[in-house]
């Protein structure tokens, strides 16, 4: 068992942007949260908490899975609040980057801290040891770093940094903790300027910075170069510190110019005289509404240093670097970057050497293995491949002599030699074996802390292959696999955005089929998200197209036919939901006996936007449910209302508890913080519903619907909207077919119906909005563009 470190209440000092945004994260994940800061001049002492408090709502991304959580968190400050220390297990200081302010506020609450909780700083740089020499002799082996990276509920990284002084015990806990309730990627870092992301990724953004200037290219096109076409984010380099804020971004790089003296890239830790002078004339990115960036009117513009001026951004990568970058093979890639004259590839060799050899030079002073650096920027910087793993996978040995050349003859940004250890040979730094450690000199494998054997797939590095299980059957759709002598079976898919076509349905009902006789339970799970985007609806269209409504109309019945079959599974079918689960994927997560969400799940019925509604038997599960919960003689419409809203809207959940919200998850789902714990907890729960004896639901046959009263009171509200504009005559069109069918049809009030009745209104009512031109249209537009079409 590992060291567990239990939290029941946790404490952040600090409620600004980072402090408040953590707090919220940790109640996210069910912990009850106390929020400090300095007592209020006037008014309400907790007033400045109170404020940050209500200003989450507003933030975008939300940092709340849930606007209902602000009221659960309880506000504090420094004056009257200190007792409630006393009952935290984990206190988490967050306030503003300044070492003297952080170790007055310690010396502050030292006496408050009980003699069991652990003390962390959130900070992005400052010296943990530094800091903790202001603590008394009992809390110092209970303290250490822990850096979260900007905005907490999304990035995957956690930087942990132990202090000398820090219990190994206490440092396993924290980062179980952050793993599993937090769900983030943890990275131990050493205790040195700015850890491992920002250290390498302020590093890389300073390149970047150097070489626009080197080449003379803007800061649009520099955009286009080093985002999605390197694996970057959208936000690339100049958007990123735009984001960031100008004046953040300056105060960082002044800080590592501060702190590294003997940096041999020392020299480049300056702000470039156009970002002081952006500083200066107060643009200071998003925050200030201009900075690199401007907007102006619907265009985009941004800051031409030649004119002194904003234009309209082009940022258009040349044809010919845009073609070379989408060359599959690394090594002809970066063979073909070194080799070319065009500027763009110049500056995108020079980004990638000196990024490279900054990484390697400093990779034993900074971390213990590669790994970490590798997946620090990963996380921390969303790069789809780290540094050592791109250089490794363009040729290890060439691309290092490339480098080594370079710095001879005086290109690279210093001259500081690679180390020893890179031309020992090796053909990487990831292997079967570990990631290589140069202060071990030696393979390291992944961490032995227990939590890691939560995750079947954990994020693989280059070099790292994971078992794939066994197959027990597989068709063009799907692929039924189970992991030696493994009781629980799990079903992926094949398809393009896990969408659902015959294949898929044939092969799920095939797969439940083996699973009742060879396995106690099925998990629907995809190595990657999504979990599926919904029906296929390019087939669907062409039957349409082709005339062949009978096909159609089968097509509908076998979804429908696949749901009942993994509702009604003699073995339970749990779904293990991440990312989009849209229309039909939705509907098959409805029917298995459990859901299991990773907190980002973006779930909905989003039919209504192509023109139809859910037929695979997710609106007569909505019957089912809401007959369920009314009760015999009960408010059926009640129980609908909700449900028939997000629906008719297409309303899509921003969180795994927003989708309990709307109806479109059940309360007793589980939801994992970890998306990479999510296969094993889905496995967790189809083994208990098995052990307890599970038996599928005995078929629906006397569900009470809310018949033709519930279909005019829709009605009466959709009447409404149409009259007002705010939707189409389609729209409207639409909406009635689906009141229609989750009231149960035309019938009485309080009617009593089965499945079969509410599934044969499902396939009616979609077969006819199909046949429409109007939907036809919308179908094609989706196809075509991605986008809903209004018409």
């Amino acid at each position: 068992m590992s060291n567990q470190l239990l939290v029941r209440r946790a404490a952040v000092l600090g409620a600004g942007v980072m402090g408040a945004q953590i707090a919220a994260h940790l109640t996210n994940a069910g912990v009850d949260t106390v929020l400090f800061d300095l007592a209020a001049k006037e008014g309400a002492p907790n007033g400045i908490v109170d404020k940050a408090i209500a200003n989450l709502a507003k933030l975008s991304p939300a940092p709340l899975a849930s606007k209902a959580l602000a009221e659960r968190l309880t506000a504090a400050n420094y004056d009257t609040g200190l007792e409630l220390l006393r009952d935290c297990d984990l206190v988490i200081e967050a306030i503003a980057e300044r070492m003297d302010w952080k170790q007055d506020l310690y010396k502050k609450i030292a006496d408050h801290v009980p003699d069991h909780a652990v003390l962390a700083s959130n900070t992005s740089g400052l010296g943990i040891n530094k800091l903790a020499e202001v603590l008394p002799e009992k809390l110092r082996h209970r303290f250490l770093g822990v850096h979260f990276f900007n905005p907490p509920r999304y990035m995957h990284l956690a930087e942990l940094i132990p202090a000398k002084t820090t219990d190994a015990a206490v440092l396993e806990g924290l980062e179980t903790f952050l793993t599993t309730t937090l769900g983030k990627g943890v990275v131990i870092a050493k205790d040195t300027p700015n850890f491992i992301g920002n250290r390498v990724g302020v590093f890389s953004m300073l390149a970047a910075m150097h070489h626009t200037e080197q080449f003379g290219l803007g800061f649009d096109t520099v955009d286009a170069l080093t985002g999605p076409a390197i694996g970057r984010p959208k936000s690339a380099t100049y958007r990123t510190a735009d984001v960031v804020g100008l004046d953040t971004m300056a105060h960082v790089i002044k800080t590592m110019g501060d702190t590294l003296p003997d940096d041999p890239w020392h020299q480049y830790f300056k702000s470039p005289k156009w970002l002081t002078a952006l500083v200066e004339k107060g643009a200071l990115g998003q925050k200030a509404g201009a900075g690199f960036y401007t907007k102006k009117g619907k265009d985009i513009l941004v800051l031409d240093l030649k004119a002194q001026d904003y234009r309209v951004s082009a940022g258009e990568l040349d044809a010919d670097i845009a073609a070379l970058l989408k060359e599959k093979d690394p090594a002809k890639k970066f063979a073909a970057l070194r080799a070319s004259t065009n500027p763009q590839a110049q500056f995108l060799w020079a980004v990638f050497r000196d990024s490279f050899h900054y990484s390697a030079f400093h990779l034993e002073s900074i971390a213990d293995t590669a790994r970490d650096v590798d997946f620090a920027m990963r996380w921390g910087y969303g790069w789809s491949l780290g540094p050592f793993e791109t250089w490794q996978a363009a040729g290890w040995k060439q691309v290092a002599d490339w480098i080594a050349e370079d710095i001879v003859a005086g290109k690279a940004m210093a001259n500081a030699p690679l180390p020893n250890w890179v031309f020992d040979g090796r053909d990487g730094v990831h292997n079967k074996d570990g990631s290589y450690s140069p202060g071990r000199n030696a393979q390291v494998p992944r961490s032995s802390n227990p939590v890691y054997a939560r995750q079947r797939f954990p994020d693989a590095l280059i070099g790292e292959k994971f078992s794939q299980g066994q197959t027990v059957f597989e068709n063009d759709g799907i692929r039924l696999w189970a992991d030696d002598g493994d009781d629980i079976a799990v079903i992926s898919f094949k398809t393009k955005m896990h969408t659902v076509n015959d294949h898929v349905l044939n092969g799920i009902q095939e797969a439940i089929g083996i699973a009742e006789k060879k396995f106690k339970g099925v998990v629907i799970w995809q190595p990657k998200e999504p979990f599926s985007a919904g029906a296929d609806l390019s087939g669907a269209l062409g039957l349409l197209q082709a005339g062949d409504l009978k096909g159609f109309e089968a097509m509908v019945a076998n979804f429908q036919a696949t749901s009942q079959r993994i509702k009604y599974s003699l073995v339970p079918v749990v779904a293990a939901v991440r990312g989009l689960a849209l229309g039909g994927g939705c509907e098959f997560q409805m029917h298995s006996a459990r859901s299991v969400f990773a907190l980002e799940s973006y779930i909905g019925l989003v039919e209504a936007g192509v023109g139809l509604l859910p037929a695979g038997g997710g609106l007569k599960e909505f019957a089912v449910r809401a007959s369920e919960a009314a009760g015999p003689g009960g408010d059926v419409f009640a129980e609908l209302k909700t449900a028939f809203e997000s629906v008719a809207m297409g309303k899509v959940s921003t969180s795994a508890f927003e989708a309990r919200e709307l109806k479109l998850a059940r309360d007793g789902d589980r939801v994992v913080f970890n998306a990479f714990e999510l296969l094993h907890v889905a496995k967790a729960q189809a083994r208990a519903l098995a052990e307890s004896g599970y038996r599928p639901p005995l078929p629906a046959r006397r569900i009470q619907v809310a018949g033709d009263v519930g279909i005019a009171t829709f009605k009466m509200m959709l009447v409404n909207m149409l009259e007002g504009r705010f939707i189409s005559p389609h729209d409207y069109e639409i909406a009635t077919r689906i009141a229609t069918v989750i009231c149960g049809g035309e019938v009485d009030r309080n009617a009593l119906v089965d499945e079969e009745w509410l599934l044969k209104l499902e396939r009616e009512h979609f077969v006819a909005l199909a046949q429409m031109p109007k939907t036809q249209e919308r179908i094609a537009h989706m196809l075509k563009t991605g986008k809903p079409l209004r018409n």
